[in-house]
Parts: C-alpha cells; structure tokens; sequence
C-alpha cells in the first residue's frame, strides 16, 4: 500500500462524525436470526432516531456524514433530504447491507453502483464517499477498493485496523492512505490508537458504549493532540434506541455488544459535540469547501 496523507495542522483540527444509517433489525450479527425477507414487515425505527441525531448535531454546531443504506433511503427519502437539507454530507452504506466479503466483484459493484445512483437521485448531490457493511473490506478483498473507485466513489471509510473476531485490518496504516496511488481512491480507516505494538478502538461503535466516556475522550483527543490528526467517529441511529424490539435466538455476546449502555448513548454524544469539533468527511478529507 502507498504512503500516508500528511498530518494535517495541529490548530486547525476538526474531527469526522460519521453515521451509519440502518436500522436494527440490519445489523450483520443478528442475520442469522433475522430473514431479510422479514424486512418490510418490520418496525422501522430509524426515521424517528435519525430526527433525534440531526437535533442533536444541530445543537452542538457539529456537521457530520451520514453513510446511508440503500434499502433505507428507497423507503424513507424524506429523511434522506432532510439529512442534505441539514448541510450534512450524503455517502453510500452499500444498497442491501451485504457484507463485501461475502460478494463476488460482480455483486459488489452492482451493489455500490445501485446505492449511488439512488442516494443521488433522492439527495440531490455528488456522492463520493462509502463505508462497507461491518468493515467488511480486509487482506482477502482489497480488489473492492478499486471497484469504487471505478464506479465513481473517491473515498472509502471501510477498514477499521484493529483485530476483531468479525472484521479487522490490523497491518492497515491507522490514518489515511491511498492503496493504488494519489490518483485513486483514498481510504479513511476508522480511529484507533497505538499502544503496547496493539491498535486500540477509538472511533465509536460498541467499544464507545462499554468504555468510560473520559477514557473515550482522552484517546480522541491524543490523536488530535500526539498524531496530528482527526478523528473518524462512527455510531448508528439505533444506538440512541434502548425501546428497540429485540428479536429472539439472538446470543449473549451478539446482545451484549448490541445493546449494552444504549441508555447512555445519547447523553455521549452531546458530550462529543461539546467536547470536540465535528465535520463532514468530505470537508475534511477531500478539501471540499
């Protein structure tokens, strides 16, 4: 892989606040559980957690990504405009949710060209960025890179460099890199930080909610104080929902990593907002204005 992005100044920092727009009944480890043919008949709860997370940014002068399921934008694309209408970035989460280590390029290409054209047909802006379902870009499907790049993405949000019994890159650099070349597409790892030779999570998700926020905080803010460089923090709308269904057969480690502290999750991510400047990917990384 080619060299890093440079560090970006120290004084001039603002970190990427990234949402991953699906719904809970979407989430990779209750697939199992959960046949995808169920989907329509399910409650949908993401349209009403969507409003919340947008009051809450709106609140906090924080501007943010917002990478949106395919699936879920046909079915809601109000939401999706008032997600664009907010001054937020639009980017793709993929159409039907599927991991991109379990498609063929085929699949995958059709996948991401599919959610593109629909999340700019409904946004009515450039999409540019995409995040792969659960980090689902690794050593044995790098081709996937390239596949965006060809379909017309400039940024990808896929690789979280940490070892981790479901995804995981942990050879990956930590900050932004380009895999094929400056004139290819860049890739956006999610935060972690390095200590004892290990990456450690840092940028959200499940671990955000079983850690002590202050120790949250102090390893967001040695990236931005030690490295130089932004954040790249991630959750999803059914995180600040702990009245969610909860469906049956699910394990006690898939429940636990699902659902612990979801009754917390909201009062963190105000203390973010306060606590940090937030922005959007495309500003951030791709120079956009």
């Amino acid at each position: 892989m080619n060299g890093p992005v440079p560090h970006l100044a120290r004084q001039t920092i603002r970190n990427a606040m990234t949402i991953d727009v699906e719904d809970y009944f979407q989430v990779s480890a209750f697939a199992p559980h959960i046949d995808r043919a169920s989907w329509p008949a399910r409650e949908c709860r993401v349209e009403a957690n969507v409003e919340r997370i947008l009051a809450i940014l709106a609140e906090g002068n924080a501007l943010g990504t917002f990478f949106t399921l395919g699936w879920i934008a046909e079915r809601y694309p109000a939401m999706v405009r008032k997600i664009v209408a907010a001054g937020h970035e639009l980017a793709s989460h993929g159409y039907s949710h599927l991991r991109a280590s379990d498609q063929s390029r085929a699949e995958f290409t059709d996948d991401i060209m599919r959610s593109k054209a629909l999340l700019e047909d409904i946004g009515g802006q450039r999409v540019q960025g995409y995040r792969a379902p659960s980090f689902s870009i690794g050593p044995a499907n790098l081709w996937a890179l390239a596949a965006l790049h060809e379909a017309g993405y400039r940024y990808s949000s896929s690789i979280y460099p940490i070892a981790h019994d479901h995804y995981g890159m942990p050879d990956a650099p930590r900050f932004a890199f380009y895999p094929h070349g400056t004139d290819g597409l860049l890739e956006v790892p999610i935060t972690t930080v390095r200590l004892l030779r290990r990456n450690l999570p840092a940028g959200g998700g499940g671990y955000f909610r079983l850690l002590p926020y202050a120790l949250s905080r102090t390893l967001m803010r040695r990236v931005n104080r030690a490295d130089g460089q932004p954040t790249i923090f991630y959750f999803h709308p059914w995180e600040l929902d702990p009245g969610q269904p909860r469906p049956a057969g699910v394990g006690l480690k898939s429940r636990f990593r699902h659902y612990v502290n979801l009754d917390r999750m909201e009062r963190r991510i105000r203390a973010l907002t306060r606590d940090f400047a937030w922005d959007r990917m495309d500003r951030i990384f791709l120079g956009r204005p």
